[in-house]
């Protein structure tokens, strides 16, 4: 039986204390949160769960063998250093750390001491992702033109991160999760419409090392929420709506032919193709329940998880240098070798 260790009980520590409880060969033994209020949810719906206030307790608690980090990313290097150095597997929100200098360090000090280091990039265990990447692996779009992503809605506005490593994070994990390309520069600008706090609204332009490129728009200050990506493509375009539970993931059948032989070109240059648009079925297993015995797994078996802390850093690489071109006047910046 693996027995884990939650610090943090807020907006997301709930849904991994009831995933990690009921994955197999697995059970939930101590929950810390700073904050008196939240451990009472936790005595009232899991009686046999330890609660404490003072994380230390939790991480050298010698009965647990990994801890999830469900805090502010200002917290999530301190906690995983001092966990890994206590010998713990660390499972760890996204974004992964707020430098890639603190995620190398703790890729360093996973691999020294032979810890599974887990990051919770969540939309990468969704059906809808997965089901993406096997169209991409089948060659079933062609050649890859351009990812565009919209993810905006009303708040919640944070106050410790920008609007990019709160919202864009996901959308570049999805990216980097489904695109065989590697990045190699980013730009982007945004603003802040409050006083004294992070940037709102953001937009990301990422470059690649092949003939394509991604957009990224986020925003917390938007009437309505949109959760929507386009992947273009030469033979068939997908479009992505996580808001849409019925078909999230649309194939369509649309796009550009070009002339078959040379001896046309003076007819037409280019015609479109209007066809079919399907949509896939979409396994609805919860994301989190397959990320609980995933890791559970990992632990078990000493093998390297899907989310890693390679794909970790690979994420923060491309917020980190997003939010210095910000800073910058948009300058194009040139993506830290990974």
């Amino acid at each position: 039986m693996i027995k884990f260790g939650v610090i943090g009980y807020g907006y997301w520590g709930p849904n991994l204390v009831r995933n990690f409880m009921n994955a197999p060969g697995a059970t939930v033994l101590m929950v810390c949160d700073k904050r008196e209020e939240r451990l009472k949810l936790v005595r009232e719906q899991y009686s046999e769960v330890e609660v404490v206030t003072d994380h230390q307790l939790l991480i050298q608690h010698p009965q647990i063998d990994a801890v999830i980090i469900a805090t502010p990313v200002s917290l999530h290097f301190d906690l995983a250093m001092a966990a890994l150095k206590a010998g713990k597997h660390v499972f760890i929100e996204k974004p992964m750390t707020e430098t890639t200098v603190q995620a190398r360090q703790l890729i360093e000090e996973a691999e020294r001491r032979h810890r599974v280091l887990m990051v919770d990039h969540t939309f990468i265990y969704t059906g809808a992702i997965k089901k993406i990447r096997e169209l991409l692996d089948a060659d079933e779009l062609g050649d890859i033109y351009y990812y565009d992503s919209v993810r905006i809605n009303l708040g919640l506005f944070q106050h410790d991160v920008n609007v990019i490593w709160d919202l864009a994070v996901h959308d570049v994990a999805i990216m980097d999760y489904i695109l065989p390309f590697k990045p190699v520069a980013v730009a982007a600008h945004g603003l802040s419409h409050v006083p004294h706090q992070p940037e709102n609204i953001a937009y990301l332009t990422i470059y690649f090392d092949q003939r394509i490129i991604a957009h990224i728009h986020v925003n917390w200050l938007a009437p309505i929420k949109i959760r929507h990506s386009i992947l273009g493509a030469s033979k068939k375009m997908v479009v992505y709506d996580d808001l849409d539970k019925n078909a999230p993931v649309k194939v369509y059948d649309k796009g550009l032919s070009r002339p078959p032989t040379e001896s046309d070109l003076h007819e037409i240059l280019l015609r479109y193709r209007f066809g079919d648009m399907w949509a896939p079925h979409i396994d609805g297993t919860e994301p989190l329940r397959l990320i609980a015995q995933h890791f559970s797994d990992c632990i078990r078996n000493q093998t390297r998880p899907k989310t890693d802390g390679i794909v970790g850093l690979r994420t923060v690489n491309i917020l980190e240098t997003a939010t210095r071109s910000m800073h910058q006047e948009s300058k194009i910046l040139t993506l830290g070798e990974i």
